[in-house]
């Protein structure tokens, strides 16, 4: 989106999400060029009276930044996260024990080197602006270093022993499990097997999305399972779903199964302080109530954030 002029939340929307957690932001220190610092963007979190942010990152373990972030900024909980792509060995217990170890909240399951990823790449509607990722993951191909695709289920659909374990680690360190960017088939599996080994919190990541694109019935099915469905501002934002496809989903879905976050970081974006606010703005504009509102990006966000989780290295010696 060069060049575009970005809207303003209004002082209502920042009222509205005020004390919430934006739960999926890109951020520098990255391997891709990103709009602001973890460390600037913790400060204009608490100038903004937004409570925290998950660090995400598509490469690296981002724990031990959060620890450092939290520490230069107090007041703001930032945390950290891991996704299961190939830089970390794929779906790597060790990864994840080390992730939680180091106080990590979410696990992403595969995102750029899922399968399903790697057959959607094409499915971006005429116009719709393509992810920062995209053109590192066409230079490693270039380059012949790519990671292999990360499996997540058989030939048959069942789920893997190794994402099986993964899972179970999950539900060990009560962590967040977010789907990533699997596919409908996948998501539908690993989330049965989750629930079934224990894992308390489920997120749908960007069902809207369009390597998920997920229909309203799977996500009110989801929904019904006791998964959060997660809300993108990017996604609409860049022309990848009409917002109002993106209501109807958080209606059939039910607000209280839904929750709000930005994706955002890419250069061209908006402010990251102001996603949830922008969100809440076009959704209010929508119809939504505030009310519900408030609920996605508040009561939802502290659910998922606030859990107890492993700070170790913060815990003074008796």
């Amino acid at each position: 989106m060069p060049g575009k002029e970005h809207p303003r939340p209004s002082a209502r929307a920042r009222e509205l999400v005020a004390g919430g957690y934006d739960l999926h932001v890109h951020v520098a220190p990255d391997v891709i060029g990103r709009r602001i610092d973890d460390v600037a963007l913790a400060r204009r979190f608490r100038e903004e009276g937004l409570a925290g942010f998950v660090l995400k990152s598509h490469y690296s373990p981002t724990a031990e930044r959060a620890s450092v972030v939290r520490k230069a900024v107090p007041g703001v909980d930032v945390l950290g996260a891991v996704t299961l792509n190939g830089s970390v060995g794929g779906m790597n217990p060790v990864a994840v024990e080390i992730a939680a170890r180091s106080g990590a909240r979410v696990v992403w399951l595969p995102t750029v080197d899922a399968i399903n990823q790697r057959k959607s790449r094409a499915a971006d509607p005429p116009g719709a602006t393509p992810p920062p990722w995209a053109a590192l993951q066409d230079e490693l191909v270039a380059q012949g270093i790519e990671a292999p695709p990360v499996h997540v289920v058989d030939a048959d659909g069942q789920v893997l022993p190794e994402v099986r374990q993964v899972l179970a680690l999950i539900a060990r360190h009560d962590l967040v499990l977010a789907t990533g960017h699997l596919g409908r088939e996948e998501i539908m599996a690993v989330t049965a097997a989750a629930h079934d080994l224990g894992v308390r919190r489920i997120v749908i990541t960007h069902p809207e999305f369009t390597s998920q694109r997920l229909p309203a019935s799977e996500q009110a099915e989801l929904a019904g399972r006791g998964a959060l469905l997660e809300r993108c501002f990017t996604t609409p934002y860049t022309g990848k779903v009409s917002w109002e496809t993106m209501l109807e989903n958080i209606q059939a879905a039910g607000p209280e199964h839904s929750f709000l976050s930005s994706d955002l970081g890419a250069p061209a974006g908006p402010p990251v302080e102001d996603g949830l606010a922008l969100m809440a703005d076009f959704l209010l504009k929508a119809g939504l109530l505030e009310a519900d509102v408030h609920t996605m990006a508040v009561t939802n966000t502290r659910a998922l954030a606030e859990a107890p989780h492993t700070r170790a290295a913060e815990t003074p010696a008796p």
